[in-house]
């Protein structure tokens, strides 16, 4: 395999002693980082044997194997069928080249879960970072990541950080109010080493994606968790109240008491996609209302309906409202997009992501095949024929 001048450099060793028929077959690996056209790839059940030292022989433990990685590309064949490699990925892995620490990714293995933002696979749990204070805490920004963690059907773990700069009386009064949004916050503090064992409790064996506003320390967390992962920290920004935008890919980092955290870029307002109709069920206020009665209207939108058992004297029914006109707002986009997909063709580019392009004039522009145009000139032929005999 060719090795690319533009590909980035990663550490690799052959593993000592293998060979192609001791490698386990088919050769699976996991996704830990994509960059450009790349991916890096942990292989499962392949590893480096370490070499037993002469006190290794005198009966001393002798160094852990260690995990293999390779530098992979997309099968060609993947691109044309629109099959997209992510973060998480399980893969089938061909060609290795153990010198190079190079390979080629042939299988992408069926998905548990996959989200597009952050673009992570076989995700497990969402941990939601927030600050209580620097910056402030907003219920309605915190709301909207709510609603929008809700919708990935993934465990949602919520954390508030900067715990240790906020009053006893601010602490108390967050816990109290979020437990009646049906949410149990951890509090803790990255700098005072504050809740962070509860919040390691939560990772163990599981694929956790790190997500919240920029500047609420959630690099500073994931540098804690993971001491080898060196992401960049920036300070909150003073005129705006946030931080500035620290990561720039999704990766996933190896936790050393088990599982993978990703960290996602920070951004400072989700986008809703759900369906008006379905907005209620990712309240866990709304949920436990409609779990004891029904409303009249099985389309209800807990709007102005009669009879309905969500409309009601709830905290967050006013941040409903408004993520309810947002819903109906892109409900409405997305049925003009459909009436005008009769001009529009939808097509996948290499990231296997979908676009809409105008559709030529099929009659116009359609090139006529070799069959056709040969048909053609035959009957060209023949009518030539025909009017020479008709002539004579």
């Amino acid at each position: 395999m060719n090795a690319d001048l533009n590909a980035p450099r990663i550490q690799s060793v052959a593993p000592a002693g293998h060979t192609g028929e001791s490698l386990p077959k088919p050769l699976l690996g996991t996704v830990l980082a994509v960059q450009a056209n790349y991916y890096h790839v942990k292989l499962e059940g392949v590893g480096i044997g370490s070499r037993e030292s002469k006190a290794g022989r005198e009966g001393e433990r002798t160094q852990p194997t260690l995990p293999l990685m390779l530098l992979c590309t997309r099968r060609s064949r993947l691109k044309k069928i629109g099959q997209r490699v992510m973060v998480g990925d399980q893969v089938e892995v061909e060609e290795p080249d153990w010198e190079g620490g190079r390979g080629a990714i042939a299988q992408v293995l069926p998905r548990r879960s996959s989200l597009d933002r952050p673009p992570v696979a076989n995700a497990d749990q969402l941990l939601l970072v927030f600050a209580l204070v620097d910056p402030m805490l907003d219920p309605y920004q915190l709301s909207h990541f709510l609603v929008k963690a809700e919708t990935t059907q993934l465990k949602v773990c919520l954390c508030l950080n900067k715990s240790d700069l906020a009053t006893t009386d601010e602490r108390e009064y967050w816990c109290a109010r979020l437990q009646q949004w049906g949410y149990a916050p951890i509090l803790m503090s990255v700098q005072q080493a504050i809740g962070l064992a509860a919040v390691e409790a939560q990772l163990g064996d599981r694929v956790t994606i790190v997500s919240g506003p920029s500047g609420v320390g959630k690099s500073s967390l994931i540098n804690w968790l993971v001491p080898h992962s060196d992401l960049r920290v920036a300070a909150v920004s003073g005129k705006l109240g946030r931080g500035r935008h620290t990561t720039r890919h999704v990766e996933l980092f190896e936790l050393p008491t088990g599982g993978l955290l990703a960290d996602t870029p920070g951004f400072n307002q989700p986008d809703l996609d759900c369906t008006p109709e379905a907005l209620a069920t990712y309240f866990p206020e709304a949920r436990s209302r409609l779990a004891l009665a029904n409303c009249q209207f099985s389309d209800c939108l807990h709007r102005d309906e009669p009879n309905c058992v969500v409309r009601g004297d709830w905290e967050r029914y006013e941040h409903y409202l408004s993520f309810l006109d947002e819903a109906i707002a892109r409900q409405e986009a997305l049925n003009k997009l459909g009436d005008s997909e009769a001009t529009l063709k939808r097509k996948s580019n290499r990231d296997g992501q979908e676009q809409y392009e105008p559709k030529l004039e099929t009659k116009k522009y359609r090139r006529p095949s070799r069959r056709v145009q040969q048909q053609t000139l035959q009957n060209m032929r023949y009518d030539l024929k025909d009017a020479s005999l008709d002539g004579d």
